[in-house]
């Protein structure tokens, strides 16, 4: 069980990005692989926003074909969306006690931190060094 972040769908849809050719290679396992893997709604959206963006796709997508990499994903039997539970606040909470320096943008990644905590999913699949600052989680990049 493991969350893919941000990057490294983006590297897998962008045949622009060097990065491009492991990520991909790495996803399409995952999708077919029978055991469980997520993404967040902050991380599709954030996904979204950033390849139909074009200071970082070259050739920026529209909003539908955003959406449709997200569909195919979502068209796993494996993949699936985390979501807060009850239990959400009291998991913040204790992360901001464990983290208390997090501030600024690293928020973002602060909140699927805290869903990877409270679904009990201990890696993540990134090319983002930021992760590193949570102890708690393992973090993998994909492309070594």
């Amino acid at each position: 069980m493991f969350v893919v972040d941000t990057n490294v769908l983006v590297y897998s849809a962008d045949p622009d990005s060097e990065l491009h050719r492991p990520c991909r290679r790495c996803l399409e396992i995952w999708r077919e692989q029978s055991s469980p893997w997520y993404v967040s709604w902050n991380i599709c959206y954030e996904f979204l926003r950033l390849c139909t963006h074009p200071r970082i796709f070259r050739r920026p997508w529209t909003l539908a074909q955003g959406w449709r990499f997200l569909e195919s994903i979502f068209d796993s039997p494996s993949a699936g969306v985390l979501l807060p539970t009850a239990r959400h606040t009291a998991l913040l909470s204790e992360v901001v006690a464990e983290v208390p320096q997090l501030r600024g943008n690293i928020l973002h990644d602060a909140h699927t931190a805290v869903l990877m905590r409270e679904h009990g999913i201990k890696q993540i699949y990134t090319r983002d060094s930021d992760f590193h600052r949570f102890p708690f989680l393992t973090v993998i990049d994909p492309t070594r």
